[in-house]
């Protein structure tokens, strides 16, 4: 499984990436907001410093718009993902940007049937928010295992790339039921390190090694 970070704030991503758990990073225009900065700018600065994909999301709403705007973000990296809503406007840009050999990141999927046409239209990704469907009691696990059943089935190469993660139980859960990617903010990722056992086990170690006198250096 991959992991993005999701987040537009570059030493929280360069903390992550130094670890060794940043295959991608995911922004979108309230994270930019967020950074204070200008969109162009901090794109950049992010694709230079991760080798892998960084979706960059447009700001317009409309089909004409959408497209200009992705080629543009297509410009600033080689690694731009242009990520456009799943709206019909947004859609026929998935088509029209992916047809030019733009990657694709369709985001703000609720349903399979979404997802089987942000296939269709050629997006690189599908961004399923398990989140946002658990806060209206709304299973966000079971849309994961529907697209991945609809995906497997007719051999869709659209990555399912799971969002609006909000526990380490949704990364390990999404890992079980395989989806191609995950996203997350960094506070989330940092905190699959964390379990009360290697506390209290480090906690005892160290209580033996201090009591031993034992030193390497």
């Amino acid at each position: 499984m991959k992991f993005f970070v999701d987040t537009a704030d570059v030493p929280a991503i360069r903390e992550l990436n130094d670890l060794g758990f940043v295959d991608g990073v995911t922004t979108n225009p309230s994270l930019i907001k967020k950074s204070g900065r200008d969109i162009i700018e901090v794109t950049k600065e992010i694709c230079d410093l991760v080798d892998g994909p960084v979706s960059a999301e447009v700001t317009a709403t409309d089909y004409e718009t959408m497209v200009a705007e992705g080629r543009k973000l297509a410009e600033i990296a080689s690694n731009v993902v242009i990520k456009l809503p799943l709206t019909l406007d947004g859609l026929k840009a998935c088509k029209t940007l992916s047809n030019e050999g733009h990657k694709i990141n369709v985001t703000l999927c609720f349903s399979a049937n979404q997802a089987l046409l942000a296939a269709k239209a050629g997006a690189t990704y599908i961004s399923p928010f398990i989140g946002r469907l658990d806060d209206i009691n709304i299973d966000g696990l079971e849309l994961i295992e529907d697209i991945r059943t609809i995906y497997d089935n007719y051999g869709f190469e659209t990555e399912i790339l799971a969002a609006s993660i909000r526990t380490v139980n949704h990364i390990s859960d999404c890992a079980k039921i395989g989806a191609d990617v995950i996203t997350a903010p960094p506070a989330v990722i940092k905190a699959m390190a964390n379990h009360v056992l290697t506390d209290k086990g480090l906690a005892a170690f160290v209580a033996d090694i201090e009591a031993a006198g034992i030193k390497i250096l």
